[in-house]
């Protein structure tokens, strides 16, 4: 089936920011951060505009992480929305940075430090970020470590982690709440079958026009090929990536034959200088000659020889 016919993939740069970062979809995007997020203190987001994406490059295909969504809600709070595919080291150092440069961004236009609003990082981790916790998703906040009082509240963390769904395409009928059918959508949008999408939609609009967003058959061709050239690129990464292992795995190998081998003659050489050691004390030949012979230790001399048998002494000992 060509890609202009089936769904595509929401994970790829693409496809996730047309369903997430375009004013004509901004609805999808609300209804998503509504449903990810905790609002304690203030009502859920009603309305957004989009930002210039936080260090958006000159050519967006040569991306090489996905940094799709930057907008604002009606109070002037601020969101950012990721799509990390590849597990990266430092990837939450990397959010606390966008975060930071966020807010720090809002100063840049006069504001002053009071009316300063909050941050929110919102990534969708096509793998396991936190593998001691079960929870699919987890929100991470700024407490006082004593009281656990929630004092400073302008960042605020919130991870989906794909690598932890592990029910099957078929368990669709599983699914208990929005967060288990949004990690379907991410997971199988692909491969889901009509019959699934049924199941999984039900009443659901929304998530409904997020699959439709996926149908290539509305894509026009230029954004197929964007499209496509996304997957070029992380498929190009990732034989490069398999090259460099498998360069790396060959070179090891050889150090490890070469080190073996420099181990196995060594051994050699050692067994060879004990057996001339053994023959020498046999002929009552002293140790500290056959020291300066063989070039071993007195002492490994001296534990060669059975016990019942006299060491030779050396000629300086009976002199």
């Amino acid at each position: 089936m060509s890609s202009a016919h089936k769904l595509l993939d929401p994970k790829n740069d693409v496809a996730f920011k047309r369903i997430f970062g375009t004013e004509k979809n901004k609805d999808i995007l609300i209804h998503f951060l509504n449903d990810m997020l905790v609002f304690k203190e203030k009502k859920p987001i009603k309305d957004v505009t989009f930002l210039k994406p936080i260090l958006d490059p000159e050519i967006y295909t040569q991306k090489t992480s996905i940094v799709d969504v930057l907008c604002k809600d009606e109070d002037g709070n601020t969101y950012i929305v990721e799509m990390q595919v590849a597990k990266t080291t430092g990837f939450e150092k990397r959010a606390q940075f966008y975060a930071a440069k966020a807010y720090c961004n809002q100063a840049t236009v006069g504001e002053e430090y009071k009316n300063l609003k909050e941050v929110v990082f919102l990534a969708i981790a096509d793998y396991v970020m936190f593998p001691d916790k079960k929870a699919l998703k987890s929100d991470h906040i700024v407490l006082d470590r004593d009281s656990f009082e929630h004092d400073l509240k302008d960042f605020s963390f919130t991870f989906l982690e794909l690598g932890k769904f592990k029910k099957a395409k078929e368990d669709v009928d599983s699914l208990t709440d929005v967060t288990e059918k949004w990690c379907y959508f991410f997971k199988y949008a692909e491969d889901v079958t009509p019959e699934e999408l049924r199941k999984l939609i039900s009443e659901d609009l929304i998530i409904k026009r997020a699959y439709e967003e996926l149908s290539g058959f509305y894509w026009t061709d230029e954004e197929l090929m964007s499209y496509e050239a996304v997957i070029k690129r992380e498929r190009d990464n990732k034989a490069v990536l398999d090259q460099m292992f498998e360069d790396g795995l060959e070179m090891g190998m050889e150090k490890g034959m070469e080190k073996g081998l420099e181990r196995g003659m060594e051994k050699g050489k050692m067994a060879e200088k004990k057996e001339i050691a053994r023959k020498m004390l046999s002929k009552g030949i002293d140790v500290e000659t056959i020291a300066d012979t063989t070039d071993l230790f007195l002492e490994e001399i001296v534990s060669l020889k059975p016990s019942s048998y006299p060491i030779p002494l050396p000629l300086s000992a009976t002199s």
